[in-house]
């Protein structure tokens, strides 16, 4: 059985940059990766993956019930591959009502969690999903905000609690079953080189600096903005302008009004606080 490492982050925090940088990386190839064929372990939530790895129909079962049935598709889909999984997720760290977590220590090798200045996550999660600021802001806010969690359709995806920004982040950090590597976008822009070298440690491979290089030049915002205005992105959402819009840190100053971001401090200032994004005053950094 192979095991599995979990790119777990919330919504719009850096998870395809770095699966980007994977792909790059396990490829070291002569040219960038196709952002369309990101080859690695797919998404945890993918319901035609759970679907085969469990033998049932995930859309005859609640959602409660389909968690249940979480950890036992992660131990098949460990069971069936005979290589390291990187596998991207957006769920926060949860138990099911059984008491065990969704994400089977067992068969995990770690995880690699992405954070994002909530700012920032704000602005760029209000873009992908076509709404105002006020609204996603609200969003980040609620503990039982979820992905694909509506009764009335049947979603290609699994229901994923993302929990409020502060809940997520909390739920993966805060754990001590699962062996765990922390990544800020912001160190991921200011020094990738280190930023992304510390993932590949983490993971075990090659710690080759000039490949590491090449996975990060490969990998780099305009060079997969270039590949998504000549092919497109099949994972950008339907209406969405742009998947890679900026991809700059601290865009939020050009975007959010100052009650804004007051609300977002105001929500999650505490975790904030704890990684760096407000200063001794309390201010937004």
């Amino acid at each position: 059985m192979s095991r599995i490492v979990w790119l777990a982050s919330y919504p719009k925090s850096g998870n395809t940059w770095l699966r980007a940088f994977l792909a790059n990386f396990e490829n070291d190839g002569s040219a960038p990766a196709n952002i369309n064929n990101l080859a690695l372990g797919g998404i945890s939530s993918s319901r035609p993956l759970a679907d085969d790895a469990l033998g049932i129909e995930c859309a005859d079962l609640t959602h409660e019930e389909i968690d249940l049935y979480r950890p036992a598709f992660y131990r098949s889909m460990a069971a069936r591959s005979a290589h390291t999984l990187l596998v991207k997720t957006h769920d926060a760290y949860t138990i099911n009502s059984e008491g065990e977590p969704l994400f089977p220590s067992d068969v995990t090798k770690g995880v690699l969690y992405l954070i994002r200045n909530p700012l920032d996550v704000a602005v760029s999660f209000a873009y992908h999903r076509a709404e105002a600021f006020d609204e996603t802001i609200a969003r980040m806010g609620r503990e039982s905000s979820a992905f694909a969690d509506r009764p009335d359709r049947l979603h290609i995806q699994l229901r994923q609690r993302l929990l409020s920004w502060s809940g997520h982040v909390l739920s993966w950090l805060d754990q001590r079953a699962l062996r765990l590597h922390v990544m800020r976008y912001e160190d991921m822009c200011l020094h990738p080189i280190k930023t992304f070298m510390g993932a590949v440690r983490f993971l075990g491979m090659d710690e080759n600096p000039d490949r590491v290089r090449r996975a990060v030049d490969f990998s780099s915002f305009e060079k997969l903005r270039c590949q998504e205005q000549k092919f497109g992105f099949k994972e950008s959402p339907h209406g969405t302008a742009a998947f890679f819009r900026n991809g700059r840190a601290a865009a939020w100053r050009d975007a959010l009004t100052n009650s804004q971001a007051e609300r977002v401090m105001s929500d999650h200032g505490e975790v904030m606080g704890r990684f760096g994004y407000l200063s001794r005053a309390g201010a937004a950094q």
